[in-house]
């Protein structure tokens, strides 16, 4: 990149006509990542007000760019790694996100439950154990008192914090079992987010193989079909197979996005919330329909 041709369109930046204006923020937009640092040393030396926030206003839409740009590719791969997935989302309001931390904090607490396994321990047991580690042992709970707000909705601030959502306290729960090769999946369930163990050998059944059902948001509470039958019931619901059995990838982190823009709207952050409609329109596709 040419320093002195970045820098000449940077100051352009706060030109008076529109049209010289938009054609300097599309020119830096095309920099990509690059730029950021530039315009961020930009800021820091200028003393206009409305230049600087010309500026932020750039930095945010090529960091949004960014994030749009991986979570297509996630998509497009196969969307395999949940993790990676609610990494790349993560990303949208923490840009600078030290992704190895994450990791490093999840296979912290995997360490922690691996030490303690045993080859012939039952289904129940292996929950036990994880439900002692990541909730009496790593202090893990629901956000009860606050739980609309969206900081509940992004894996960095849950760690940090220790309180979550269903949704993402359930993603940690079964990401980190499934690093065990314990099989603990998620369930899309209507106005609640559940996790099956699944015994694999039995999947074939007319129950999916499901042994039993997991409460991430209520400490590992266990139980069983007779519940999820109660609850659909209680919501009016005909009690179809897509309520019962383990979702994919793509509708947990769709779920996420979701439960954000659900956040962004009753804080009245209609950007926020468009944005991320934008996210969750790269899934609209035929065959995920």
């Amino acid at each position: 990149m040419d320093n002195k041709e970045i820098e000449a369109l940077i100051k352009l930046l706060d030109d008076p006509d529109n049209e010289v204006s938009t054609h300097v923020e599309n020119k830096l937009l095309s920099y990509g990542y690059d730029i950021i640092e530039y315009l961020e040393n930009a800021w820091e030396q200028s003393f206009d007000a409305f230049l600087q926030e010309r500026i932020e206003n750039l930095v945010h839409k090529i960091q949004f760019q960014n994030v749009k740009r991986e979570l297509e590719l996630w998509y497009l791969g196969g969307s395999f790694d949940l993790l990676q997935g609610i990494i790349i989302l993560n990303k949208y309001q923490y840009p600078d996100l030290d992704e190895q931390k994450i990791i490093n904090q999840i296979e912290a607490i995997k360490r922690d439950i691996w030490m303690q396994l045993l080859y012939e321990m039952s289904a129940v047991e292996k929950v036990k154990l994880i439900n002692q580690v990541l909730y009496i042992n790593h202090g893990f709970s629901g956000n009860t008192s606050n739980h609309q707000d969206p900081q509940n909705s992004y894996l960095s601030q849950v760690l940090e914090s220790k309180k979550g959502n269903q949704i993402l306290l359930a993603v940690i729960y079964s990401v980190i079992a499934q690093k065990l090769d314990i099989p603990i999946y998620g369930v899309n369930l209507p106005q609640h987010f559940i996790l099956a163990y699944v015994d694999e050998s039995q999947r074939s059944n007319y129950e999916g193989g499901i042994l039993f059902y997991i409460n991430a948001f209520n400490k590992g509470f266990l139980f069983g079909r007779n519940d999820v039958d109660s609850f659909l019931k209680q919501l009016n619901l005909k009690p179809d197979k897509h309520f019962y059995e383990p979702c994919s990838n793509v509708e947990i982190v769709k779920r996420v996005i979701r439960n954000l823009i659900s956040s962004y709207e009753k804080l009245s952050a209609i950007e926020k919330a468009n944005e991320l409609q934008e996210l969750l329109s790269i899934f609209n596709t035929t065959e995920d329909l």
